[in-house]
């Protein structure tokens, strides 16, 4: 039948349509240990009783792809380096199985680091000893052992740093050359592969370096010390940069480790037992005992108790569930036992839901994102310029061993100006932002999205099923004085069956409530914005507004006082007509939502100007502006008007965010700046939303406001961190301040600094978990 869209919009409750294929209902079953035992249906063996297992999961299978975590826009079918920055590519689907597996890039990364550790140390003893007289082992040798002959001992320890635990900088290197794509790896696989190579040829060749480039005891200088420090750094900045990474996507984990592991099942025999969650299939009957988690998205048929939904929804408070009512997977049940009947399982649960748009959310980009990736671009090719410049300079005009100077700061340039934390100062913030909104039960669409709320300066609301509860009740009934109202009732609640509006679905209920029974409905037309009309019984029967009655030249001046009486009130009042003939006018009450004019009144002291938009009468919407202190109304506005007055508001010179929850709301959503829908609304308003609320309150936008705030603040101190970093130490590293202070930076300082500052921006990007919504 067609769906009835009249003067207020839907609120049915739903989630997303679904992502995915849905599993086979239809698997198989064998036994472990007579595979001959094949079934269409779980049970025993009858041969061994052993229960019987399915032959394929009822799960869908999915590729996992791989994408960059800086560039979200290369996407592998396996895993790899990207070939735009070298970082390791990561899976863009993310299970419980691969939380509890350690990342294998931090594996490789934690093995070089520590052999590299091994061999630095004692390289530094060797190379630096005479440097430090507490190094009694330094001095010794020093003293002991030939210079020449040392070389070739620090030759010995900085070959495996420099060819087994420096291999992926340089073959990450070596492919930002073929791809064109200059990143960290290639300053990096530069400056480690010169002071490494330059050492080699002075240990292998000494007589190939001219007098300038001995130093004061006629030695060719050499620099394995500096090779494999820098590599040892860089290392140990990976491993921490891997491991900080990791904690920035601990909302996916936490939300992962909301669905328990098994669910209980009750068989038609009346027996039960545990099984996996892949296992479950749509229609089975689950029993959920007090403590335990939900397992799937269902239906209670049996029980009574409460379930803490905060883990969803962000709120503390547990809520009443009875049969007839819905659960979703991953919540906690309380004190009682319920029953329920699994409805969405697999990646069509909202838990599942939520994960998968939480992921595509935190590999978004934002816009201001876009100043970095141009930045990054010129930067690498300028460093190599500078390090360039740097060693000509020092080569010309540096005290002696000139050579020696000029190579040590160019390498020093290289090392320093990687731009790892510039690359990193944005889609960080977007994960820990995107995955602390899903927890308070804020769901972003995308990056620009979070960017785009923060300069939001007008909010349009909806009323029905936005301001309101959404759930209207049958409160008033007024027939005309030839009219017998319990006739009137059975026929408008026979036509309003045909009908999926919540106002129908109240006055139907309300009806049968009054112990009378809806008559046959014959035929159903839904008139968009105006109401229903059709046959019940074979007589005509009209419910709507206004228009609707003028539509069908039915005059309603007897009962019109009564009407604007009754919107005055906050009802929705419609016009009943049999026959072509006005027979009498219902009232439909939608109690407003006990934290809307908190809400309101919280967004206002943010700086939001509040408009409300409604299909419903001027009466009824003032009546609810009025009790919320909403001064700009926009009534009786059909739905593909809605859209009209955001598109009004933004040439205005507004930056908009709708919010609302129904089919007639969805056009608007997507015109406006930022469309909000509620998580109880429809599943076209989700879509064409870019933040949704799980709850459904209002609240919810003041916590997606003041994520987008302090999202965008953690980018914006990133970047003049990461920008700042690299203004300032380039120069030093370059030497400017050599001739006035004498200082000078070391390789190995540098290399310490580029791998601190990542993880800098890391640690800041962290803080947002701290963050109070």
């Amino acid at each position: 039948m067609k769906k009835d869209a009249r003067d207020c919009c839907a609120s049915q409750s739903s989630h997303h349509s679904p992502s995915s294929v849905l599993p086979p209902a239809n698997a198989n079953y064998t036994c472990p240990m007579h595979p001959e035992v094949v079934s269409e249906s779980p049970g025993d063996c009858p041969k061994c009783g052993m229960a019987l297992e399915p032959t394929q999961p009822p799960q869908a299978s999915h590729a996992v792809k791989y994408t960059c975590p800086m560039h979200p826009e290369v996407v592998s079918e396996s895993p790899g380096d990207c070939p735009k920055c070298g970082m390791a590519l990561e899976p863009m689907q993310t299970t419980v199985a691969d939380e509890e597996k350690e990342n294998p890039e931090m594996h490789d990364m934690k093995r070089r680091f520590t052999v590299s550790l091994w061999f630095s140390i004692p390289l530094v003893i060797v190379s630096m000893g005479r440097m430090f007289p507490w190094l009694v082992a330094g001095v010794a040798l020093d003293k002991i052992v030939y210079p020449d002959v040392l070389h070739w001992v620090e030759l010995v320890l900085a070959t495996p740093v420099v060819v087994y635990c420096a291999a992926p900088f340089f073959k990450r290197g070596v492919a930002s050359f073929k791809t064109m794509h200059l990143n960290m790896f290639t300053l990096i696989a530069i400056g480690v592969g010169v002071a490494y190579g330059y050492s080699v040829i002075a240990v292998w060749f000494p007589q190939l370096f001219p007098p300038s480039f001995q130093n004061e005891h006629g030695q060719i200088g050499v620099y394995f010390e500096a090779a494999a420090v820098i590599t040892t750094l860089i290392l140990l900045g990976q491993v921490l940069e891997l491991r900080a990474r990791s904690q920035t996507n601990s909302a996916i984990k936490e939300l992962l480790d909301l669905a328990p592991a098994t669910a209980r099942i009750i068989r038609e025999d009346g027996t039960e037992e545990d099984m996996p969650l892949q296992h479950l299939q749509v229609g089975d009957t689950l029993r959920i005992r007090p403590g335990e988690k939900v397992p799937v998205d269902g239906q209670v048929t049996e029980g009574r108790s409460t379930v803490d939904e905060s883990m969803i929804t962000g709120e503390p408070v547990p809520v009443e569930k009875q049969a007839g009512d819905a659960v979703t997977g991953g919540t906690v049940n309380q004190t009682g036992g319920l029953v329920i009947t699994a409805q969405r399982i697999g990646a069509d649960t909202l838990l599942s839901q939520i994960v998968q748009m939480v992921s595509e959310a935190q590999r978004s980009r934002a816009p201001i994102q876009r100043l970095a990736d141009v930045v990054a671009g010129w930067f690498v090719p300028i460093v190599l310029f500078v390090a360039l410049i740097t060693f000509g300079v020092w080569a010309l005009y540096g005290p002696e061993p000139a050579i020696a100077y000029a190579l040590v700061n160019a390498v020093a340039v290289l090392i320093i100006a990687c731009p790892c934390a510039l690359g990193l100062a944005t889609p960080l913030s977007i994960m820990v932002g995107t995955g602390q909104g899903a927890k308070a039960g804020v769901l972003i669409k995308n990056a620009e999205v979070l960017e785009t709320m923060e300069g939001v300066d007008t909010l349009v609301v909806d009323k029905t099923g936005t301001l309101t509860e959404g759930k209207p009740r049958l409160v008033f009934v007024e027939s005309t004085g030839g009219t017998d109202e319990t006739a009137m009732l059975e026929l408008v609640a026979g036509l309003e069956q045909g009908s999926e509006h919540p106002l129908a679905s109240a006055i139907v209920q309300g009806v049968k409530e009054k112990g009378i029974t809806p008559a046959q409905l014959d035929q159903f037309e839904s008139v968009t914005g105006k109401g229903a009309k059709g046959t019940v019984k074979g007589q005509a029967v009209a419910i709507g507004n206004q228009e609707l009655m003028e539509d069908l030249s039915i005059t309603v001046d007897s009962l019109q006082s009564v009407a604007e009486t009754q919107q005055r009130q906050g009802q929705t009042v419609m016009y009943v007509a049999l026959a072509n003939q006005l027979a009498g006018l219902i009232g439909v009450a939608d109690p407003i939502k006990a934290t809307t004019a908190e809400a309101l009144e919280s967004l206002r002291k943010e700086g939001l100007d509040i408009v409300m938009m409604t299909g419903d009468n001027q009466h009824t919407a003032h009546a609810v502006a009025d009790q919320l202190g909403i001064t700009t109304v926009h009534a009786d506005v059909l739905p593909e008007e809605k859209n009209a007055v955001v598109k009004q508001l933004k040439a205005q010179g507004h930056r908009v965010a709708m919010a609302g929850d129904g089919i007639n709301d969805a056009p608007a959503l997507a015109q406006a700046d930022v469309g909000i829908a509620m998580g109880t609304g429809t599943d076209v308003a989700m879509e064409s939303a870019g933040v949704t609320l799980v709850k459904g309150d209002l609240k919810g936008i003041l916590k997606a406001r003041r994520l987008s705030q302090a999202t965008m603040r953690n980018i914006r101190q990133n970047l003049f961190f990461a920008f700042v970093y690299n203004f300032l130490g380039v120069p030093v590293a370059a030497g400017v301040l050599y001739p006035w202070f004498g200082i000078l930076l070391s390789p190995m300082i540098a290399a310490a600094a580029m791998s601190f500052s990542s993880v800098s921006v890391i640690l800041n990007a962290l803080r947002l978990k701290r963050v109070s919504l």
